[in-house]
């Protein structure tokens, strides 16, 4: 059975060239665009893309939509099939203007790999994303021994991950030189930390705790003066592994050297939330809570945008749609608190005053341009 075709290859090796260069996309996106591109030329058994016609776009749309996912057994999640049905759009759009592919293929007949509005609209619809409370942070970090180097590291970092809202690859490739305790700041600077988008940014330590930030400055400390590190050295440095008496392998303290993934980091947060009998929340579910807490404790625009701005969101609505959405709980009550008041807002009057509606009508104005 076939499993390529040469021209097929070399115009997508032109496609990720063009992804990486021009698209700027990162290596994990075109490997994803890739996957997609891989199974629609499967479902058409390697024929030319030359060949292209709207009958293959809708066997794809078909398999798509009959495909199960392994790993669960179940259908595929439709933004799974979303996202795969444009990464190949996305492609034939691009083809359609390639010389050897233009009288093939052409700018309508890739619409065909669209799906049904409805599919649409599941697909992006907006979920409540799982994160934990700052009590549960807390009550997981008092749950946590701290007696060995790795339980103070693996402490270290549950605290700085809410101190911070740092991202998980971030903290794996973060310095001691990045943290700066006196001016509580966190420099992610994209030439060595590997920050989303390679952002490089000055974040300020949020407002989580006393308590928080300083298991983060003990464990600086620790680092500083007993283990001898200099602010070249990893701030949360990987594990050493070696044959121990036994002859087995095991834990042997940790090396000067920074984590490559972000698997240990997630191992450990798991490790934590289980121990503390709690489900487990995964490290981005700190940036979750940090957007919700924003909500509640910031009292202007001024301060939420300086809140969303420390997260590292060029765009105030980034924080608002992704990680400041209201819980369905907290949603209730306050739509049953405004029951209560008689369903009226504004001024005591029960109408709005002057102020709220000029606010409100510029908000508007600015979203209208």
């Amino acid at each position: 059975m076939r499993k390529h075709h040469p021209k097929n290859e070399r115009i997508k090796r032109k496609y990720f060239a063009y992804l990486e260069e021009a698209k700027r996309m990162n290596p994990s996106s075109v490997d994803q665009a890739a996957a997609a591109i891989e199974q629609f030329e499967a479902s058409t058994n390697y024929r030319d893309f030359a060949a292209f016609n709207i009958e293959q776009a809708r066997r794809f749309k078909r398999l798509l939509a009959d495909a199960i996912n392994p790993a669960t057994g179940k259908p595929l999640a439709k933004a799974t099939t979303y996202s795969r049905l444009m990464a190949v759009k996305a492609f034939f759009v691009w083809l359609a203007g390639q010389p050897g592919y233009k009288s093939s293929v052409t700018y309508p007949d890739t619409d065909y790999f669209n799906p049904s509005n409805n599919d649409g609209r599941i697909a992006k619809a907006v979920h409540e994303k799982p994160a934990p409370t700052l009590e549960q942070i807390r009550h997981v970090l008092g749950a946590m021994p701290a007696e060995t180097d790795i339980e103070k590291r693996d402490r270290a970092l549950i605290a700085f991950a809410i101190l911070s809202g740092a991202r998980a690859d971030a903290m794996a490739s973060m310095s001691l030189r990045h943290v700066d305790l006196a001016r509580r700041t966190v420099f992610q600077d994209a030439r060595d930390v590997r920050t989303k988008n390679r952002k490089t940014f000055t974040s300020t330590f949020f407002p989580v705790g006393d308590d928080i930030e300083t298991v983060v400055a003990d464990w600086i400390a620790f680092l500083t003066h007993e283990k001898l590190f200099g602010p070249d050295d990893p701030l949360f440095p990987a594990t050493r592994i070696e044959v121990g008496a036994t002859g087995y392998y095991e834990v042997a303290g940790f090396k000067r050297e920074n984590w490559s993934n972000t698997t240990a980091i997630r191992r450990i947060f798991r490790k934590a939330f289980e121990g503390a009998g709690l489900p487990y929340f995964n490290p981005h579910g700190f940036r979750n809570t940090l957007g919700a807490l924003g909500e509640n404790v910031c009292k202007t625009p001024e301060e939420f945008k300086a809140w969303s701005q420390n997260l590292a969101h060029e765009n105030v609505l980034t924080t608002f749609t992704s990680y400041g959405a209201v819980a369905r709980d907290r949603q209730a009550d306050i739509l049953n608190g405004l029951n209560q008041a008689g369903g009226k807002i504004g001024a005591a009057d029960g109408e709005p005053d002057e102020k709220t509606v000029q606010k409100v009508v510029a908000y508007l104005q600015k979203k209208a341009s």
